[in-house]
């Protein structure tokens, strides 16, 4: 960021907190500007290291669209809708477009590490902030426990290993890697993730290849018409497709983590952009054009919740190396959800920090611009997955998984509340325009809120996920009850962006 551009939103900011012209902390509009830059506040570079490349970039962002949701999480979609659950992934599809390009817009009006809380802080409150932030840092750690363990269950389809030691090697590496430096973190991503892109496509390729050419077991049934067939395309009527959509949300879950990338990648104003305008392609072919091509050779009666529908494809194809080739690629995306979790924590508890929300010992980088501290303690956090697994097995932990996807989800909401709040200052010239502006905003993201409220509401509907919606209200008190002592002992910490 420009230092000139850094002191024009401080001041503008400032101008708009009635408190005549004094920014952070009652502070006047150039000393607004130098405690922001100092603490990690608006337009902070914040000592991290601009390491990440285009390459890399483009690379985390489609990783981050395809997960275990969509290698595993597809299986209980299409047993609950049927071929209709192609269109709940194209219509959610859209929402999450629309997601990102708010998103887009606020990370070229500053780009900064911590993205969501930064936005959340400026433009909503510091309460905001806060919560955003520690619950989008616990949102990973969740997710890291489950992917870690998820690995090392994956591992015993080719060694005999006790799970806990598979897991705790996994951690190590993973946490290793992030410590050494975020180049090496970007260089596993883009791997990690060209292992998911090939198998897709591959998987594409194959299925194709069956509809036009009939080879394999599944060669004499195989046809389009199979998406209509057996009992429609909503065999389980509108409200079975309705209800796949957590599903598919969840199966979306960190395809904004772009926006934590941005205080390090090398030409923020480029890439981030350019991967951002990548997403309707990715889902159009990752989501909507594999699962076209697996029900169109494998009717959608054959799949079930738990089992990967591309493992259950592979086999009814009779292509026997096709589980040993899934199970390497669910693998290999375990390992990259817990490798993105790594690498967020870190920066998430340190912009915490920075702003006076966090303990102070996490602000501490390595010489590579490493968040070490906050790094290592969520990792340590990480390591409880293992025993959690051991301890209570099976419904217990998937229980702690559920809290995911309302926590998740709850950084897409800051996103959009931002990013209309910002885009309002900005028509009225109280702060500089965005080069990427979100296009059909604010009216785009209001319907996303409205999509992401429906599905929040059918998370209650459903017993199997209304768990996440019990747990939440804990953690709000958690939050509340922490951010007032908070405000007690460090009252220039709560205030922080105070509008």
């Amino acid at each position: 960021m420009e230092k000139g551009r850094t002191n024009m939103t401080s001041v503008q900011v400032g101008k708009d907190d009635g408190h005549d012209g004094k920014g952070v902390a009652g502070l006047t509009g150039t000393a607004t500007a130098t405690a922001a830059e100092t603490a990690g506040g608006p337009g902070a570079d914040q000592g991290y290291h601009r390491s990440l490349g285009a390459r890399q970039i483009q690379m985390i962002a489609i990783g981050g669209a395809i997960g275990t949701g969509l290698f595993l999480g597809a299986g209980k979609g299409i047993s609950k809708a049927g071929p209709s659950l192609i269109l709940a992934y194209a219509i959610a599809g859209v929402v999450i477009f629309f997601i990102m390009r708010a998103l887009g817009e606020l990370l070229m009006y500053r780009p900064v590490a911590g993205s969501f809380s930064e936005y959340a802080r400026e433009f909503i409150s510091p309460f905001a902030g806060y919560a955003t932030g520690w619950t989008y840092w616990l949102f990973w750690v969740v997710t890291g426990m489950t992917e870690v363990t998820a690995a090392a269950s994956y591992m015993t389809y080719w060694f005999d290993v006790p799970q806990w030691i598979s897991a705790l090697v996994f951690t190590i590496i993973l946490y290793g890697a992030n410590l050494i430096s975020v180049k090496l973190f970007g260089e596993l991503e883009f791997w990690f993730s060209m292992v998911k892109v090939t198998a897709i496509i591959g998987m594409i390729l194959i299925c194709l290849g069956i509809l036009t050419l009939g080879f394999s077991d599944a060669g004499d049934t195989a046809s389009v018409s199979l998406l209509w067939d057996d009992g429609g395309f909503f065999p389980k009527g509108i409200g079975g497709t309705l209800m796949t959509l957590q599903i598919v949300m969840f199966a979306f879950l960190a395809v904004e983590l772009v926006g934590v990338t941005a205080g390090e990648s090398k030409d923020p104003e480029k890439t981030l952009p350019k991967a951002i305008n990548t997403v309707p392609w990715r889902i159009a072919v990752f989501y909507i054009g594999a699962l076209i091509m697996i029900l169109s050779v494998v009717s959608w009666t054959n799949f079930k919740p738990g089992v990967s529908p591309f493992v259950a494809a592979f086999d009814e194809m009779g292509l026997q190396t096709g589980a040993a080739i899934v199970n390497f690629v669910v693998l290999t995306a375990a390992l990259s959800s817990c490798n993105s979790g790594m690498y967020s924590t870190g920066r998430m508890l340190r912009d915490l920090a920075l702003n006076s929300q966090g303990p102070k010992f996490f602000t501490r980088l390595t010489k590579n611009g490493t968040p070490l501290i906050g790094t290592t303690f969520s990792a340590g956090l990480m390591m409880i997955g293992v025993w959690i697994n051991y301890q209570w097995p099976g419904e217990a932990f998937n229980k702690i998984v559920s809290f995911a996807t309302i926590s998740g989800m709850w950084a897409w909401i800051m996103i959009l509340v931002s990013q209309i709040r910002y885009r309002a200052k900005a028509d009225r010239g109280e702060l500089p325009q965005s080069t990427f502006k979100a296009p059909g905003a604010p009216y785009t993201s209001w319907f996303a809120l409205a999509f992401i409220g429906m599905v929040i509401v059918l998370m209650g509907i459903d017993k199997d996920a209304r768990i996440s919606l019990y747990v939440a209200p804990f953690w709000a008190l958690i939050l509340g009850v922490s951010y007032l002592l908070l405000k007690r002992r460090n009252p220039q910490g709560a205030a922080f962006l105070k509008r």
